[in-house]
């Protein structure tokens, strides 16, 4: 705050809300709004009282209404989700913060007693995409929830027996390494590449229905070769890591898609592990199924990223510099 700058206190009603939800543990909340706006909060019984020069209580004041409501609704957010309804406000206005009370794009999972919802505007229209669209491309940078989203999705569609199965697949392909230097039998050595998809499914529903659901194949995760002359049908169809899955690969997992089936391709163009980017599989689709009717693309960036607020300030640093991670790694292979 600049010498000289005229002190206001601006009084929001806070009734209703749920002061924990609101203030966040160890006020983390309140914090998070400091830092980013410069200015104080106190609250005071039903009051949140905002205090510091006009400018910026005035840029304020929209994102403490909405975390307000929020806290009303008894919607969790917290302090890295402050920061991206402030960009999106600053950025949008209001319309660039997903409204709390749109319950047509809210997943509640029963069996983890967790509700699901879009944190920006990208994520909501990645949902709509997903929900009227047989198949969905996926792109964006990490973090910003695509393969989460998209097994909530599918977890959603599964309870609601709208499918039979779910099916989740990747490339085995990681930074370059290669699958016949690591130890174990076929299956411990793709198991470290699914993981993610392990973790996600684990984060929405109880470990031992997860653990019964593979065994009795309800649920599969497998390296995306396995694919193969299959025809995928009455089943929620995930491709994680698209980027890493070559043009044969990508055409051979798209002409698998049999009856009552749903397919979500999801994937970073800025990290493509493979010899050649250009032999890319997503970079064709992206191009070349555009404009196919039931087929939807959807694009994130760095707006929607839902991790640590530091990974929105990496990715934003690699765009300005114009670096791609892929040079050093290409380099080297050529040099080798």
């Amino acid at each position: 705050m600049a010498n000289g700058d005229t002190i206001i206190e601006h009084r929001l009603d806070a009734e209703g809300a749920d002061q924990l939800l609101l203030t966040g543990v160890n006020d983390r909340n309140m914090q998070e709004l400091q830092r980013l706006f410069g200015i104080r909060t106190v609250l005071r019984r039903d009051h949140l009282i905002l205090s510091g020069s006009v400018e910026e209580v005035e840029r304020a004041v929209p994102v403490v209404q909405h975390l307000i409501e929020l806290a009303r609704l008894r919607v969790p957010f917290d302090s890295p989700d402050i920061a991206r309804f402030a960009e999106g406000m600053e950025s949008l206005g209001p319309d660039g913060v997903v409204q709390p009370d749109d319950e047509e794009f809210r997943i509640a999972l029963p069996g983890s007693r967790k509700v699901i919802s879009p944190k920006s505007e990208g994520q909501r229209q990645y949902l709509q995409a997903i929900f009227e669209n047989d198949v969905v491309i996926g792109i964006g940078p990490a973090g910003t929830g695509k393969t989460y989203l998209a097994v909530a999705c599918a977890v959603d569609a599964l309870y609601k027996k709208r499918v039979r199965r779910i099916i989740l697949a990747r490339p085995a392909v990681e930074a370059g390494e290669n699958l016949g230097f690591l130890p174990g039998d076929l299956q411990e050595k793709v198991d470290p590449y699914l993981r993610p998809l392990y973790d996600a499914l684990e984060d929405m529903m109880p470990p031992d229905r997860v653990r019964r659901a593979l065994e009795d194949a309800t649920i599969e995760i497998a390296p995306l070769a396995y694919m193969r002359g299959r025809t995928l049908s009455d089943a929620f169809v995930i491709l994680d890591e698209a980027q890493n899955a070559t043009t044969a690969q990508m055409k051979m997992f798209l002409t698998r898609l049999g009856l009552n089936s749903r397919v979500v391709i999801t994937g970073d163009k800025t990290q493509i592990d493979l010899g050649r980017p250009s032999d890319s599989g997503l970079l064709e689709v992206e191009r070349i199924l555009a404009d196919v009717d039931g087929i939807a693309i959807a694009y994130l960036d760095g707006k929607d990223v839902i991790r640590h607020r530091l990974v929105k300030d990496i990715i934003r640093a690699y765009e300005q510099a114009g670096d791609d991670p892929r040079d050093e790694s290409d380099d080297e292979r050529a040099s080798g």
